[in-house]
């Protein structure tokens, strides 16, 4: 493992020394005190006043913020082999990290290593169900409602012992050395545990997304010659329907449901369609217990064995096997460790996101390295007032009150809407002193003189915030945000309103996830941070799209370098040889196809795609994803697909709408419609999203032909389950063109 550059503070170094003193609390109470009275709104005029001229007196001066009075460098320009181009590293290492700690150098040792030193603490949590029905909405829709209880823990040393009784338990229902394993289930603690459990046997597993359409299941299993499934109730159905298309399947792992501390068995007709499909099928406690009454002998893997083939979701096509090896996700493991200000047994995280997914496979797995708390939820029960709670009932964050968690652009805007959405229904005084305190922090973030921070922060955060953050539990002290762009305007107003940072990471499956990660005392926006510890990033010479390294801004494409560059594609040397080489020096790249910028503080900004974009009839350039990274932002989008005709100077988009603000508007306006779609197909509403997507692209500052002309609404949402999004919420370009080639044809006509 590499150590610290000597003389350079790590993040969890930041002491308090810049922050104000916090005031008495009377003074507090005071100024609460004015914003109770009948003069409230002259206090909200008042009140910045009186705390300037208190911070003035306490201080003798007013500080800006620390990251505004000084920009240090956090990545550092080094000399690397391979392709030529601007490469740098973490500022903080000297060497590129590759493990955690001496010895852990495969997940199995790193897992066990991690329960033999937490052995106590709490490790995997599931929450209990109280209860379960069906709610039938105005429109008729049936809604499943849950109330569900306190979480239930198992400790580390338990965790263990869970994991070898089923890496013994596989052995036992006849899976033999060599053959493969997949997990294709819902996020839960199993998943986790038949993941570490397979790891003690020298098993690869194979990761597949539980919203995986049919063609691309079928696809991943038979490529694989997968012959144990792990699955959950839900999606052995699905096994089922298929089942004489899986040629190498042999074994069903069930995975119970969970009631209480009670394992519910399984159904009849889960038994029959097993015994016709000839599969084998065993529930997960029978297979723990197998292993517990005749353990197996180890077999436990190499840094350099497969670890995991993850299916990526895939925007076009079939979608792709990434090789993961140990050391590929130890060295990941290693380095986010390294970027995570004070992570340690004392956090507790929120698991909720597929854990399919890359980001939240190495998210997980660095917390059980770090001994935290793992509280699994879902994106359906994550709030209080999530679809599928039930009135009265508890969400999964204000049950666990997580320290740290990660999400995806699409659920941060999601809760920003709904604030919002919340404040505007209170009208009045109540949204008044939000937009003042808002403005006040958002001043102040931006390294304003005359902004809130300090006492005036406290003040706003006591009390205007202090319940915005309760959405969420009340304790978070950092978030992620990976998968796709996070709009500056999303970042602004989960870091004043929940009052905690969020770490913009970049990464690809093909990089084991992180690859850069932006640190907690940067309030910049746009940016995903510097290089972590564990990989170089170069950016080289993009030709075509003119974008080169001797710009102003070194600029290109976005090669990625170190020990967490996987080890390529399952049966695709083809595709594997394209974008993978490795230098004289023996160091793996993987060619992104994403272009960046350095900033002078060696930070990188993803500023195009090679394959987004697209040339106007006239010439202009248009980069589809930057765009709609840009027009995500109206509050009237919920989901957007820019499209550009090169035979046409202008560009169309493809709006899913916010349904809840275009129906406020509608209101305010005085519109009558019938239906949401009735609603989406009236011009007016079209008017109405158009001026909203200029306005934002101006302030994005697109160019005049990147904003589109014409557009069309639509009701419907896009889900994993249409096909027409990935499980990460990516659009899947292609599949959209396809489904409504109609009304892209109608809008250039």
């Amino acid at each position: 493992m590499a150590t610290p550059d000597p003389g350079i503070p790590l993040l969890g170094d930041l002491t308090g020394k810049d922050q104000l003193r916090a005031p008495p609390s009377s003074g507090v109470s005071t100024i609460i005190s004015l914003l109770e009275g009948r003069s409230a709104m002259v206090s909200l005029i008042i009140v910045p006043l009186i705390l300037f001229c208190m911070v003035y007196l306490t201080t003798g001066k007013i500080r800006q913020p620390r990251w505004r009075r000084q920009q240090r460098q956090r990545a550092v320009t080094c000399d690397v082999g391979g392709e030529a181009g601007i490469a740098k590293r973490n500022r903080r290492f000297l060497a590129l990290v590759e493990t955690p700690w001496e010895g852990a150098t495969t997940m199995a040792i790193l897992f066990e290593q991690a329960c033999e030193r937490f052995s106590g603490n709490k490790c995997l949590g599931t929450r209990t169900l109280v209860s379960q029905e069906t709610e039938v909405s105005a429109d008729g829709r049936r809604l499943e409602k849950v109330s569900l209880g306190n979480y239930f823990w198992i400790t580390y040393e338990l965790a263990l012992q869970r994991v070898r009784h089923f890496a013994s338990g596989l052995v036992a229902i006849g899976h033999q050395r060599g053959e493969r394993l997949a997990i294709f289930s819902e996020t839960r603690a199993e998943w986790f545990l038949a993941l570490q459990g397979s790891f003690r046997h020298s098993i690869t597993v194979v990761t597949i997304y539980a919203s995986l359409g049919e063609a691309a299941l079928v696809h991943s299993l038979n490529e694989t010659e997968v012959t144990t499934v792990v699955c959950d109730h839900k999606q052995l159905k699905k096994l089922m329907d298929l089942s004489k298309q899986l040629m190498t399947v042999q074994r069903v792992v069930l995975l119970n449901d969970f009631d209480g501390n009670l394992e519910v068995p399984m159904t009849e007709n889960s038994s029959s369609s097993s015994s016709s499909s000839k599969w084998t099928l065993t529930s997960f406690s029978k297979v723990e217990r197998l292993g517990s009454e005749s353990p197996a002998e180890l077999n436990m893997p190499t840094a350099n064995d497969v670890a995991i083939i993850m299916y990526t979701s895939g925007s076009t096509g079939m979608p792709k096997g990434v090789m993961l090896s140990h050391a590929n996700m130890v060295a990941t493991i290693a380095g986010v460790m390294m970027v995570l200000p004070g992570l340690s047994s004392k956090d507790s995280y929120l698991a909720y996101l597929p854990l399919a997914h890359v980001l939240e496979l190495a998210a997980e797995c660095t917390m059980v390295a770090a001994g935290a708390s793992i509280g699994y939820g879902s994106p359906l029960t994550l709030t209080d007032t999530s679809n599928k709670i039930k009135l009265g009932s508890k969400g999964d964050a204000p049950q666990l009150k997580p320290t740290l968690l990660t999400a995806v652009p699409a659920i941060l805007d999601r809760v920003r809407d709904g604030v919002r959405k919340k404040v505007e229904s209170k009208g009045g005084l109540a949204k008044a002193l939000f937009e003042f305190a808002y403005k006040r922090r958002l001043n102040a973030m931006e390294g304003s003189w005359f902004g809130a921070w300090g006492l005036e922060s406290m003040l706003w955060d006591a009390v205007v915030f202090k319940k915005i953050r309760a959405i969420l539990g009340g304790h978070v002290r950092g978030m992620l945000s990976g998968g796709a762009p996070l709009s500056g305007d999303t970042q602004r107003f989960i870091n004043i309103c929940f009052g905690a940072p969020i770490g913009q990471g970049y990464g690809l499956t093909e990089t084991c996830a992180g690859a850069t990660f932006s640190e907690w005392d940067d309030n910049s926006v746009g940016r995903v941070g510097p290089p972590i510890p564990h990989c170089y990033i170069k950016l080289i010479n993009w030709e075509e799209g003119n974008y080169r390294t001797t710009d102003t801004m070194p600029r290109g494409e976005i090669v990625i370098g170190g020990p967490s560059v996987t080890l390529g594609y399952f049966k695709n040397q083809a595709k594997t040889d394209e974008v993978y080489k490795v230098d004289e020096h023996g160091v793996r790249w993987f060619y992104t196809g994403d272009i960046g910028q350095f900033h002078e503080d060696g930070c990188v900004e993803i500023i195009d795609r090679k394959k987004d974009i697209v040339k106007l009839q006239h010439g202009e350039y248009v980069s589809l994803g930057k765009v709609e990274a840009v027009l995500a932002g109206s509050p009237y989008v919920d989901s957007v697909m820019l499209h550009a005709d090169p035979f046409h100077s202008y560009c169309v988009a493809l709006i899913v709408v916010t349904q809840p603000a275009l129906e406020a508007w509608a209101q305010d306006s005085g519109l009558v419609y019938s239906t949401f779609a009735d609603l989406c197909e009236n011009s007016a509403s079209v008017v109405e999203v158009l001026a909203s997507l200029s306005k934002v692209g101006k302030q994005g500052h697109l160019e005049r032909m990147e904003i589109p002309t014409k557009l069309k609404l639509l009701p419907d949402p896009w889900t994993p389950e249409t096909g027409l999004v990935t499980a990460a919420m990516k659009i899947k370009r292609e599949a959209i063109r396809k489904t409504f080639a109609n009304d892209l044809k109608a809008l250039y006509q």
